[in-house]
């Protein structure tokens, strides 16, 4: 499986790549974009399997990245790993296609929760 992670924090993308190792799905080919346009032009060229976004980016923040791939018709699978957690956003990032979102600071368990019938 190929897995995108976006987010504009290079500390960020590190940690989340080291939490799916951790939590197991280490056996995947990961690769990374700094913001939500950067990650749209990668899922064209890419064709990833799966996207963890981060929600606030500069250029195209995550939920816009998900609205443009649910307008283009894209079947890449999509959860969000991000600080912002409150249940208006969740109830966006659901409404807008999302399988999940993980709120930061997170844990290998978060991970394998939410990761689990959609790695």
């Amino acid at each position: 499986m190929k897995i995108l992670v976006v987010d504009d924090s290079k500390a960020m993308r590190m940690i989340v790549m080291r939490t799916l190792r951790q939590a197991g799905f280490d056996g995947h080919t990961i690769s990374e974009a700094t913001n939500g346009a950067e990650a749209l032009e990668a899922i064209k060229s890419a064709a990833p399997d799966l996207v963890l976004s981060d929600w606030n980016m500069p250029e195209m923040n995550g939920l816009q990245l998900l609205q443009e791939l649910k307008k283009q018709g894209s079947p890449v699978k999509f959860g969000f790993v991000t600080s912002e957690g409150s249940a208006e956003m969740r109830q966006q990032a659901t409404e807008n296609g999302a399988l999940f979102l993980v709120s930061k600071p997170f844990t290998v368990e978060a991970f394998q929760t939410a990761l689990d019938g959609v790695i």
